[in-house]
């Protein structure tokens, strides 16, 4: 019996890029982690470092390859991108990225065309809409990790604020991974029980407390930042559970970034919603019954990086 081995490339292996294939090597994600990098030492570098591991983690195969050893990969990676430099405007460097999105995009055309793509570098909506523009394969086909990380951020606080488990909280953070995202607490809750209104763990319902937590979600990239530079740990566990569910066919739901086609009265765009992943890509958006306040906090969120995209991508709007 031949068992088919489960292929990742890996695009960028910056600090983020790096998070990522560790993610994916102590968890098994895949039999084989391919990694490519503009600076192929550094790239061949992290390769053997993290080989010299599998005493502890397992046979998990990662090397340094090329774009036509991608042709293998059922999932692709891009963590790929350009730095800020001093004085360069925010215009400047979306363009600077474009064109690095441009380069990679072509050759994965060429040859990994059937590889399902998850677009990580930042702005990730944005480049998750140009992403989708260059490149042939359907949109459906290349995802934004988009408010996974806001969200298991949101999770994670309320689950220390009442006193529980992350995993039993049920909230979203949605619409822009960025400043203008916003919490669903209209339908936010913990053992299906709603926050709104209810007494949890002996904690009454408190908006204001409820309201620092997410403002405390929504500062801590910058927060962490401040502190050590860049963040990449939470994002590279990100990125293997979303490898690990399009590669297991799971089909959970998970708060991506999706090109939005008519949700909400929203479109031409690229955003996050609670969408079902799954080995074709994205199969469905779940669209939750949200109040007036956050329709129109999505709409704020859609209309920014509308505004963003034409800056980075000022092409004829997608179609199809």
């Amino acid at each position: 019996m031949v068992i088919q081995k489960r292929v990742i490339g890996l695009i960028g292996t910056g600090n983020v890029g790096v998070a990522a294939a560790y993610a994916l090597f102590m968890q098994r994600v895949a039999s084989d982690i391919i990694l490519l990098d503009k600076d192929e030492r550094r790239a061949e570098g992290e390769a053997l470092d993290l080989m010299h591991g599998q005493t502890f983690a397992g046979p998990t195969r990662v090397r340094v390859g090329s774009y036509a050893d991608l042709a293998e990969a059922q999932v692709v990676v891009i963590a790929a991108g350009v730095r800020q430099q001093p004085g360069e405007t925010r215009l400047n460097l979306m363009e600077r990225n474009v064109a690095v999105f441009r380069a990679i995009l072509a050759e994965l055309d060429r040859h990994a065309p059937q590889a399902l793509l998850i677009i990580a570098t930042n702005p990730v909506d944005v480049l998750t809409y140009v992403a989708q523009a260059l490149s042939m394969r359907p949109a459906q086909r290349i995802i934004g990790t988009g408010t996974m990380l806001d969200t298991a951020r949101f999770r994670s606080l309320l689950g220390e604020y009442y006193g529980v488990d992350p995993r039993s909280v049920h909230a979203y953070i949605l619409g822009e991974h960025g400043d203008t995202e916003f919490p669903v607490w209209s339908d936010a809750r913990i053992g299906g029980l709603r926050l709104v209104g209810s007494v949890i763990n002996g904690r009454p319902y408190d908006r204001p407390a409820l309201d620092a937590i997410f403002e405390r979600t929504r500062r801590s990239a910058y927060d962490i930042i401040e502190r050590k530079g860049y963040t990449n740990l939470a994002i590279g566990l990100v990125i293997a559970r979303l490898a690990r569910t399009i590669l297991d066919d799971q089909r959970s739901v998970l708060p991506v970034s999706v090109r939005l086609q008519g949700e909400y009265g929203l479109s031409d765009v690229c955003l996050s919603l609670p969408s079902i992943v799954g080995q074709t890509g994205l199969e469905a958006s779940i669209l939750p019954a949200l109040d007036e306040a956050e329709v129109a906090a999505l709409r704020h969120s859609a209309d920014v990086l509308r505004k963003s995209i034409g800056e980075a991508l000022p092409i004829t709007p997608l179609v199809g």
